[in-house]
């Protein structure tokens, strides 16, 4: 048997790029799949490539930041194939600009697709996973494989909305892992590196012969953690791509000052933490570049 025979899986932004590639990766591991895209003839050739292949695949096309969209998937899930073990969430837009030129349009396009999408299918999802809890006495399988991004590590400049709705995701993430760990549900994030259309202009052209970037190298880890072998795994992030998967540790707490009399004065905390921010100009503190070096090769530099 196939690591995933019988099990059911909804992925949003299965049309192209890291989802389709993931959809693909999971029918074949033996998952029905529900796939989400916006209608259009790419989610239905996904579908009809899944299908082709001996795979059993619907589409449920929506906007998956409408509460409707949410709802329809997870009854599509239960009506077509008895219920609901996998939740990938990857559907994702890019709106790339400073924060001091960034419209209102946006800053909400990107927040309102990546972070309220992730909530909604995860809201209707656990609830679901948590009445098939109840009524039958015991956890049940549910795997939830949320997409953030390096770009919430890094501060990405040019991308404070992205940035901002990947940290926001890895926020819920955690939250979701330990809300529902008692109903079965095991909730992991991952950041991949992937050349898609929405990374293309970042990252260059693909090189000649197998590319190290391509979308189908980030699906082994989505489908381990969506398999059996996800069972000990939960509110974990991921860094994944090419040859690589980097689990990342947790926040660390850098330095620590108490005050003297127990009450800080503008004096002794200037004092105190003049020791420990002393560049100049100062420097973004709170990023993490470790995972840059992981690749010898990302942004196109030595295609």
């Amino acid at each position: 048997m196939a690591a995933l025979d019988g099990r059911v899986a909804i992925i949003t932004g299965a049309g192209a790029g890291l989802g389709a590639a993931e959809a693909r990766a999971l029918a074949a591991a033996g998952a029905r799949v529900v796939l989400n895209d916006l209608p259009g003839d790419p989610l239905d050739e996904v579908a009809e490539r899944i299908r082709a292949d001996g795979g059993e695949a619907v589409t449920r096309p929506g906007d998956v930041a409408d509460w409707a969209t949410g709802e329809a998937l997870v009854k599509t899930a239960v009506d077509t194939f008895g219920g609901l073990d996998v939740l990938v969430n990857n559907a994702g837009v890019l709106r790339d600009r400073m924060i001091f030129s960034m419209s209102e349009t946006e800053w909400d396009t990107v927040i309102r697709v990546h972070l309220r999408g992730h909530f909604v299918t995860t809201r209707f999802a656990t609830a679901y996973w948590r009445a098939r809890a109840k009524t039958t006495g015991r956890p049940g399988y549910a795997r939830i494989v949320n997409t953030a991004s390096e770009a919430f590590l890094l501060g990405s400049a040019g991308q404070p909305n992205y940035a901002a709705a990947k940290g926001g995701i890895v926020a819920l993430t955690l939250a979701t892992a330990r809300g529902c760990l008692k109903h079965g549900v095991r909730a992991n994030a991952i950041c991949p590196r992937a050349r898609t259309s929405m990374t293309g202009e970042l990252m260059g052209p693909a090189p000649t012969g197998p590319d190290p970037m391509a979308p189908e190298r980030v699906a082994p880890l989505v489908v381990h953690l969506a398999g059996p072998s996800g069972e000990r795994i939960n509110g974990e992030v991921f860094v994944v791509h090419g040859d690589v998967v980097a689990v990342l540790g947790p926040p660390t707490v850098r330095a620590v000052f108490h005050a003297t009399t127990g009450e800080w004065t503008a004096a002794e905390l200037d004092a105190a933490l003049s020791t420990e921010f002393d560049a100049d100009p100062p420097h973004p503190g709170f990023v993490c570049e470790e995972t840059l070096p992981l690749a010898e090769s990302t942004f196109g530099e030595g295609s």
